[in-house]
């Protein structure tokens, strides 16, 4: 069970927002073996990776696996089993976790790599949130950006060559979050300003008066 976050914004004085945030996770109990494991979630092109390489730094420099690495052509969003056999089983072990991350311009999956069981760990991308994974985060973050201006972004970032693409990928998008939404579990919420973010409680971050806790899914029984 993950403990509730504050439930007031975190000030959004550049940098400050995401060291505050840094230690915040960082006294979390371990919902992953060992390890902190965040959820780093949103729309393609929300920033989620700038962000979480940003926050990574801020955690002094915190492993990051990015759901790039874990996903293919051939399957967007079915790659829960994989993330679970090379990710998620070997850290909640203690273990090192060797993954093979996918070439997307060769089209395969290329040589193992490592993830270490660091006190905390970021997981980054698409369907980062979702209900497989929910049980080992011990905080899911949200990329607070409509899901229009945020594909926008990434049409713009991607170009011309890439139109094919996000014409499937947005399809993808928006049958997988129709079937798992991710923002409704959301532990806080994420906004980029000019200067720097804004996080303030998600939906799972603030319960209601009834609630004496907040409710989550737990692990199974797999080992």
């Amino acid at each position: 069970m993950r403990a509730a976050p504050p439930h007031t914004p975190t000030p959004h004085t550049p940098g400050t927002a995401i060291h505050q945030l840094a230690s915040r996770l960082r006294r979390l109990p371990p919902s992953c073996g060992p390890v902190r494991l965040i959820g780093v979630d949103g729309h393609a092109g929300s920033g989620k990776s700038t962000f979480a390489g940003r926050l990574a730094e801020a955690l002094g420099e915190a492993p990051v696996l990015h759901l790039d690495d874990i996903a293919s052509h051939d399957e967007l969003f079915a790659w829960t089993g994989r993330l679970l056999t090379q990710v998620i089983e070997p850290l909640h072990r203690g273990e090192t976790a060797n993954y093979t991350p996918y070439d997307w311009r060769v089209r395969r999956f290329g040589p193992p790599r490592p993830l270490p069981p660091s006190p905390v760990v970021l997981v980054e991308g698409v369907g980062a949130g979702r209900r497989a994974l929910r049980p080992y985060l011990a905080h899911l973050l949200w990329m607070e950006v409509p899901r229009e201006e945020a594909w926008a972004r990434g049409r713009s970032r991607d170009g011309e060559a890439q139109r094919e693409f996000w014409d499937g990928w947005v399809q993808a998008e928006l049958r997988h979050f129709a079937e798992d939404p991710s923002r409704p579990y959301a532990d806080a919420l994420v906004r980029q300003l000019n200067e720097g973010y804004e996080v303030l409680p998600g939906p799972m971050g603030t319960p209601s008066p009834d609630d004496g806790v907040t409710h989550r899914e737990e692990p199974p029984a797999m080992w």
